[in-house]
């Protein structure tokens, strides 16, 4: 018999395409599992609307259950609420950091400095640009180490 806790331990291995050292749970899209006899339902909300991730999130949720025997699968996408960083675990902000990607910090959305540097912990940054490597980063450079980095959005 299939649990709601055994589907979510499968999808725990479950990795972030575009920033490969998270998961969808540390990013906290896994809005909920719906068991339904022997079909499970995944209900996902995309961290930006039309994030082009979330086909290969899709995707990579079917295969991970479909490995574990599980092939009767609804992937749903919900929009509303609308996903926010606040939903991220704080394991999966200190990944970022370890990535070389500053965490959100709802203390500003896009400061045009004083984003904590991953690399060296300094405030000492400038903004670069609005958008970095996705749309959902922004792009900084330390003015201490001088190595540019990324800031993930707050929203």
């Amino acid at each position: 018999m299939l649990t709601k806790e055994y589907i979510y331990s499968i999808l725990y291995n479950v990795a972030d395409p575009e920033i490969p050292v998270l998961t969808i749970q540390d990013l906290g899209i896994i809005r909920d599992v719906v068991l339904n006899n022997d079909s499970v339902e995944v209900i996902i909300t995309p961290t930006y609307n039309g994030c082009p991730a979330m086909d290969m999130i899709s995707t990579n949720i079917r295969l991970a259950l479909a490995e574990n025997g599980i092939t009767q699968t609804k992937i749903t996408t919900v929009l509303s609420p609308a996903w926010t960083t606040d939903w991220m675990t704080e394991i999966g902000k200190q990944k970022l950091k370890q990535y070389g990607i500053a965490a959100p910090n709802k203390s500003f959305d896009i400061p045009a400095d004083g984003v904590e540097c991953p690399q060296c912990n300094s405030t000492q940054t400038k903004l670069i640009s609005e958008f970095g490597s996705t749309a959902c980063k922004a792009l900084y450079q330390c003015q201490d180490c001088k190595e540019p980095f990324d800031y993930f959005k707050c929203h």
